[in-house]
């Protein structure tokens, strides 16, 4: 009913920056708040970055300063872009939409596939 469709990882040297896009397509009727969360090899899912629709915005500690997030609601897409990345950045990123709501009335939390970022020199 509701798909979220990430792009943008890829490989990039310390000090880097990169962007990632989340776009929603489907049954949509509304999708308040948006999320990032990110899962390094080996560890928990963690949280990253989120946006209400007023946009009202919290981030994880470590990527406070470096890693905005905002989105554009007539594309209903939310990006992430990520400055003066670390190897500690490694990760699959993921977007989430804990509460989508659809075109018949059902909320619904919908998970992106992820994306792969890649901190290395």
């Amino acid at each position: 009913q509701v798909q979220l469709v990430e792009s943008g990882g890829g490989l990039v040297q310390p000090g880097g920056s990169l962007r990632l896009s989340c776009a929603a397509s489907g049954s949509i009727f509304s999708i308040n708040d948006m999320a990032w969360y990110r899962q390094a090899p080996g560890k928990q899912r963690e949280f990253v970055a989120t946006i209400t629709s007023g946009g009202i915005t919290h981030y994880k500690d470590s990527v406070k300063g470096r890693f905005t997030i905002s989105r554009d609601n007539a594309k209903n897409t939310v990006y992430l872009q990520m400055n003066s990345l670390k190897p500690e950045d490694t990760a699959v990123y993921y977007c989430n939409a804990p509460a989508a709501l659809t075109t018949s009335r059902r909320y619904l939390a919908v998970w992106g596939q992820g994306t792969l970022v890649t901190v290395s020199s």
